[in-house]
């Protein structure tokens, strides 16, 4: 089992740092992150409606890992508010290994003069591996700075 959970870990971090060396936003995420409490949060754009919304969170004696596909990404009417939502897997390492899926629904506002977007969002999860539960208290506030 020890030998999975790392195999697991790296190949989590191969995949987030092949996106960050891409990402258009990066910044951190307070609430709750699978599991814990503070996150770094990167978005990686895939397309002009498409995009990967990544998290390693910190706390609570563990790592997570959340990489979650975006594939609804647009405006909120005319204004310059966006709602995005998808889904993707979610792992989280310590002695209580953790794999399962996450969904995602927020939105965001990108200031026009300062390279700052904020956002708030709601993630619910659906542990498989390890013990099968489900947690829907994934709400979290993100502030990311904008690379272009």
């Amino acid at each position: 089992m020890k030998f999975l959970k790392v195999l697991s870990f790296v190949m989590f971090l191969g995949l987030f740092a092949a996106l960050e060396s891409q990402a258009q936003e990066v910044g951190i995420r307070f609430g709750n992150v699978n599991g814990n409490n503070v996150a770094v949060d990167g978005v990686f754009a895939l397309g002009e409606f498409s995009r990967i919304h990544a998290d390693v969170s910190f706390g609570n004696d563990g790592v997570g890992i959340d990489a979650l596909w975006n594939p609804v990404y647009d405006n909120i009417s005319t204004s310059d508010i966006m709602w995005y939502a998808g889904f993707g897997p979610s792992l989280f390492l310590s002695d209580n290994f953790k794999f399962g899926v996450a969904g995602e629904i927020g939105a965001e506002y990108p200031f026009p003069d300062v390279p700052i977007t904020i956002g708030l969002d709601w993630r619910p999860y659906f542990i498989i591996v390890e013990e099968t539960s489900f947690d829907a208290a994934g709400f979290g506030l993100n502030i990311r700075w904008r690379f272009n």
